[in-house]
């Protein structure tokens, strides 16, 4: 992960069972989505047809699959289309569904993500089931969880404790695919996500993720700011690690199965911030605000022994590698942006 995205080796894989294969990875212009596209690219997949309405996504998070050979198709919709769908699914072999909306975000506006999660997941499904395809791997959530009662947390901790809305739309999420696999026999596995971070986190939309506030506040010499006393702890997985364990869910025989995606190593808000300052070479202090009422989980660490005994999948990258990874992404794409705002401006010549 300590390489950029222009230096990564293809590393194509002829024995893949993907390889030849026609995906559709719904989300697919997303950080997570993205980067299944490029380790589908890798592994020498067949026709890539990308999903995403680009509220989260962006065109550019593809661009290294286009220039390394990938055979992709991009079209610009909705989950909630159902039409659209199911066309797009016909005569796929495997399907990844990583589209959804921000956790924040489902506080702010419940139907939507009634919308988004649960009928869009239908739609996935549906049309999956219905096109006969060899595999779908969906992204569900340590949400489900809410607060578990017992560190670390396993796959068949309950999910009762939960209290956000997208928690409970991931739980409707699982049991869906649990009953199309026993109604239509459709082979899925389901990945609980737990905290993602890494390269091509979303900096433009109206819910972005802390480590990308954090990383603007240190560039403008503001003090860091943890909501909470900084004690809750999360475990962090990052980015090329959570689509690589797509990418294992997709090449196996396992079904009807659900899974931790996670590092199995706890970590404090308090200890990723100072983790931030150092990957980012500062020495400013860290302020504290009121606690956040939305998703106020105060500790997270999975059990990620079913993960490798299943599927072989144990995270590779440590937060050290990740926060650098991840640090040298978003100035290279403020750069960018900089760059490009530049020549849009009205230059001084023609003032």
């Amino acid at each position: 992960m300590g390489r950029n995205d222009d230096d990564r080796a293809m590393g194509r894989s002829a024995t893949s069972v993907l390889a030849g294969e026609r995906i559709l990875v719904t989300g697919g212009a997303g950080m997570i989505g993205s980067t299944i596209v490029d380790q589908l690219v890798e592994r020498g997949a067949g026709e890539i047809v990308v999903l995403d309405n680009f509220v989260r996504g962006r065109r550019a998070n593809l661009a290294w699959a286009e220039r390394n050979g990938g055979d992709l198709t991009v079209v610009e919709g909705d989950v909630r289309d159902r039409g659209l769908v199911a066309e797009l699914s016909e005569g796929v072999d495997v399907v990844f569904h990583e589209a959804a909306i921000r956790i924040t975000r489902c506080a702010d506006e419940p139907r939507l993500a009634l919308e988004v999660l649960v009928d869009g997941t239908f739609n996935v499904v549906e049309a999956a089931a219905q096109a006969g395809v060899r595999k779908l791997v969906a992204a569900s959530s340590a949400s489900v969880y809410g607060l578990a009662s017992e560190f670390p947390t396993g796959e068949l901790h309950h999910p009762y404790a939960n209290d956000t809305l997208y928690g409970a739309a991931k739980t409707f999420n699982e049991g869906l695919l649990r009953s199309y696999h026993a109604m239509a026999g459709l082979d899925y596995v389901a990945l609980r996500y737990f905290n993602v971070y890494g390269p091509r986190m979303d900096v433009h939309g109206a819910y972005t993720e802390v480590l990308v506030r954090w990383m603007a506040r240190i560039a403008d010499g503001e003090p860091l700011l943890i909501f909470g006393d900084g004690s809750q702890t999360m475990d962090f997985v990052c980015v090329p690690d959570i689509a690589r364990a797509n990418i294992l869910a997709a090449e196996s025989a396992v079904t009807d199965a659900v899974f931790n995606v996670a590092s199995g190593v706890e970590t404090s808000l308090a200890e990723l911030a100072q983790g931030l300052l150092g990957a980012m070479g500062s020495d400013l202090p860290v302020e504290h605000g009121p606690a956040r009422e939305v998703n106020g989980v105060s500790r997270r660490l999975a059990d990620t022994r079913a993960a490798w005994e299943a599927l072989g999948f144990s995270a590779e990258i440590g937060l050290d590698e990740g926060l650098s990874s991840l640090v040298r992404w978003w100035r290279e794409s403020q750069a960018e942006d900089f760059a490009g705002k530049a020549a849009l401006a009205p230059s001084e010549a023609s003032s």
